[in-house]
């Protein structure tokens, strides 16, 4: 099961302005680390400057980077225990990367920056941290939308996208079922069961008969300040002995269409999650936070998908038992986890029937629901609800 990383752009925002130009099949030739009464450091040693990623994990702490098109010189050596140091550890990723883990005690927000090549030539990386503290916390570190609040237990925020509309149908069933019609219905019972339930919030996208262009609606959840984004829709195909749900998230190739728009308007683009905006950054810099920023909401949405699916079980007939990945417009949101699910196949007079009981949308909705908690609460944003009860649980 995929977890949802932290990512940090603004500090990693911070770590770039320097404007350095990145250079292929770079190295690290040696981690030092070091300790003191005012916290810990480590010095990575690189041949030449390097893109990175950043975000932390916990139990236990760590701070891992991501290093781009970057080896393990032969030889070099990572270091000993250090002050709230606890251990160093590297490894190859696919693609090129070579991943630097700090285990640490501290569990304060890492500082990091470039340092300026000396004499040497050497290019170099620090990390900061904190002395040690007794314990680290527990909860884990989420990525949400930049418009949620930071404090308080405030509600978590789903963002219901009732397919089509108005002058655009949907698919039609063989009884003459519209599409638009049936997934309102599915998604006022769902807004109904969030809403009844403690810690969350619905946010109807559309609540009547009427369309809604996608961007629309990716623009009415980001004011919603939603948590997550949930687009309901109906299948079709001329096969009509096709049956079942399936859920939908954000491919890659659908993720660089997006960015590539992003950047090119991104003098009127809204900030990024964090306070983070594109509109003064050089194209490298914006490049790389826009897709840290899609890399973690990507991500956060396959693991929301999977709890939806694995909810479906037993419940809700499902035609494709895997998480698919499109590059649908509805899906394009930067930072917000967003998942589109086809219900059914309307086409399929099975189907049909049941998306027009109450009885089975009230399945549907309910399954839905499910899924989205054992998402939230295995990945709480700050300041919810759910992240009070994961440390009160922890405290225990």
């Amino acid at each position: 099961m995929r977890r949802l990383l932290a990512v940090n752009l603004l500090l990693f925002a911070a770590t770039l302005a320097t404007g350095v130009a990145w250079s292929a099949g770079r190295s690290i030739n040696g981690v030092r680390a070091a300790a003191d009464g005012a916290g810990s450091r480590v010095v990575v040693d690189l041949t030449a400057p390097a893109a990175f990623k950043l975000f932390t994990l916990d139990r236990p702490r760590r701070i891992v980077l991501d290093f781009a098109d970057t080896s393990l010189a032969h030889g070099a050596t990572l270091p000993r225990a250090a002050g709230s140091i606890i251990a160093v550890r590297a490894g190859e990723q696919p693609g090129g990367a070579l991943r630097l883990v700090i285990e640490t005690s501290s569990d304060g927000e890492p500082r990091v920056s470039r340092v300026a090549p000396g004499a040497d030539g050497g290019h170099r990386v620090l990390v900061e941290l904190g002395a040690a503290t007794q314990a680290a916390d527990t909860t884990q570190r989420v990525v949400a939308a930049v418009h949620a609040p930071k404090s308080g237990a405030r509600d978590v925020v789903v963002a219901i996208d009732a397919g089509h509309g108005g002058k655009d149908p949907g698919a039609i069933g063989q009884g003459g079922t519209y599409e638009k019609t049936v997934v309102l219905e599915i998604a006022r019972e769902l807004a109904r069961r969030i809403d009844q339930e403690p810690g969350m919030r619905a946010v109807l996208i559309r609540d009547g008969d009427y369309y809604i262009a996608h961007r629309e609606r990716i623009r009415r959840a980001r004011n919603a300040k939603a948590d997550i984004f949930l687009s309901i829709h109906a299948d079709a195909l001329r096969d009509r002995g096709v049956a079942g749900a399936s859920v939908y998230v954000l491919s890659e190739r659908g993720a660089t269409d997006e960015a590539a728009r992003w950047l090119a308007e991104r003098e009127n683009a809204a900030d990024l999650r964090g306070g983070v905006t594109l509109s003064d950054k050089d194209d490298v810099i914006a490049t790389v936070l826009l897709d840290l920023s899609q890399s973690a909401a990507i991500s956060a949405s396959m693991d929301a998908a999977e709890r939806v699916l694995a909810s479906f079980a037993g419940v809700v007939p499902v035609r494709k038992p895997r998480v698919q990945q499109a590059g649908f417009l509805v899906l394009k949101s930067p930072d917000i986890p967003s998942l589109l699910i086809e219900t059914a196949y309307i086409t399929n007079a099975a189907d049909e029937k049941r998306l027009r009981s109450d009885a089975q949308r009230r399945k549907l909705a309910n399954s839905i629901v499910e899924g989205v908690q054992s998402y939230f609460t295995r990945n709480p944003p700050e300041g919810t609800r759910f992240a009070e009860l994961r440390r009160l649980a922890a405290a225990d």
